[in-house]
C-alpha cells in the first residue's frame, strides 16, 4: 500500500500534531488556538514517527511512480585475460614470447656442429697385471686392463625402440697422458641438436679397436642394442657387434643379491664402493634435461646429466676391479682350505 504526502499530513493533523503542514486557506485574523495539554509532551519534529515516516517517502518513493534502481553495470571482462586464463593463444595474433634462458652454457668442447666433447682424466696407476674374468664365469680368461672401454649413455627414453635416441655416450678407459701421467680418462660426447647425432655416432667409433672390450651395467641389454639400432639408422656400419662385451650387472646379482635391497648401480656403489653422490640428478630425469634445453630451457640441468654420466662410467671401472678382487681372494681361501 502506498502512502502518499497528502495522506500523511492529514494523519499528522488528526494527530495533533503542531508541523502538519495545513492546506493554503485565505488569511483570517482570528487568533491561534491554544496548545492542548497532550501537545505540549509531543516529540520534537526531528523525532517525530511521522517526521521519519516523510523522509522514508520524499528518498524512497514507492508506488506506481517509484523508479526500480539501475543494476550495478558489470565490468566486462577482457578478452586477452580470459585466453591468458584458459592457456589459449588468441586468434591471429603473435604467439606468446618464449622466456629467455639466462644459462645455455653447456659443458665441454665443441668438436663439430652441435656435437661436445668433455674430456676428463683421474690419475691412477694402471693395473699392470691382465684382470681375470673369473668372476663372470669366464674361466680361464684374461684381459689387459688398457683394452677395456668402460661406457654408458643417456637416452631421450627408457622403452627402447627406433624412436629413441642417445643424446650423450660417457666412456672411461686407462690411458698415459703425455702431459698428466697415466689415469683413468674420462670422454663424453653430447649433442645439442639432433642433427648432431650422424658425428656422435663416427666420433665414438674412431674410439674402438678391434681388440676393444666393453664393459657396462646392463649394457648388452639396454645401451649396446640401442647404438647398434642408431648406427643402422644413420646408415653407418655397427662397430658393436664384433667387440667383446662384460656386463657387470649379472655377476654383481649373482654375488650380492639379497645383500641390499636391490642391485641398482647406484645402490652397488653407496654399499660396496662406499661412493656417494652429491646434488646427483636421477638418470630417469635424464630425458626432461635435454628436451628441455632442445626446446630454448637453460641447461643447469643437462650439466648435471653429464656428472651423472660421468661418475657411472667412473664407478664401472671401480666395480670391475672390485669383482676380480673378490673372486680372487674367495679363490685362494678356496685353495688354503682344500689344501
Amino acid at each position: 500500500m502506498s502512502l502518499s504526502l497528502d495522506k500523511l499530513r492529514l494523519l499528522r493533523k488528526q494527530a495533533g500534531d503542531p508541523k502538519a503542514a495545513a492546506p493554503a486557506a485565505p488569511a483570517q485574523d482570528t487568533p491561534p488556538a491554544p496548545v492542548a495539554a497532550n501537545d505540549a509532551r509531543q516529540p520534537p519534529a526531528e523525532r517525530s514517527v511521522f517526521a521519519w515516516v516523510e523522509q522514508e517517502i520524499r528518498h524512497k518513493p514507492t508506488g506506481t511512480a517509484a523508479s526500480t534502481p539501475a543494476p550495478a553495470t558489470l565490468r566486462r571482462p577482457e578478452v586477452g585475460s580470459l585466453h591468458r586464463l584458459l592457456g589459449m593463444r588468441s586468434r591471429g595474433g603473435p604467439a606468446p614470447a618464449r622466456a629467455s634462458a639466462q644459462d645455455r652454457q653447456l659443458p665441454g668442447e665443441e668438436i663439430a656442429p652441435g656435437l661436445f666433447l668433455i674430456q676428463s682424466l683421474q690419475p691412477q696407476a694402471i693395473p699392470t697385471a691382465p684382470l681375470s674374468l673369473a668372476f663372470a664365469k669366464r674361466e680361464d680368461q684374461h684381459v689387459a686392463a688398457r683394452d677395456l672401454l668402460f661406457f654408458d649413455t643417456e637416452t631421450t627414453g627408457l622403452a627402447g625402440g627406433t624412436g629413441t635416441r642417445a643424446f650423450m655416450i660417457g666412456a672411461a678407459d686407462w690411458h698415459v697422458c703425455p702431459q698428466r701421467g697415466e689415469g683413468l680418462r674420462i670422454r663424453q660426447l653430447l649433442i645439442s641438436t639432433m642433427a648432431a647425432e650422424e658425428a656422435m655416432l663416427a666420433t665414438f667409433a674412431s674410439w674402438l679397436q678391434p681388440h676393444t672390450v666393453f664393459c657396462s651395467y646392463n649394457g648388452r641389454s639396454y645401451d649396446a642394442p640401442l647404438l647398434k639400432t642408431r648406427y643402422r639408422l644413420a646408415r653407418h656400419a655397427d662397430p658393436i657387434t664384433a667387440l667383446d662385451h662384460i656386463d657387470l650387472l649379472y655377476p654383481t646379482r649373482r654375488r650380492y643379491r639379497g645383500t641390499w635391497e636391490n642391485c641398482k648401480l647406484s645402490t652397488i656403489e653407496r654399499q660396496l664402493l662406499r661412493v656417494v653422490r652429491e646434488d646427483d640428478l636421477p638418470g630417469s630425469e635424464a630425458p626432461a634435461a635435454w628436451l628441455r634445453f632442445l626446446r630454448g630451457g637453460d641447461a643447469v640441468n643437462l650439466r648435471r646429466v653429464a656428472d651423472h654420466n660421468h661418475q657411472d662410467v667412473v664407478t664401472l671401472a671401480l666395480l670391475l676391479q672390485r669383482l676380480v678382487r673378490e673372486e680372487q681372494r674367495e679363490r685362494e681361501t678356496l685353495a688354503l682350505v682344500s689344501g
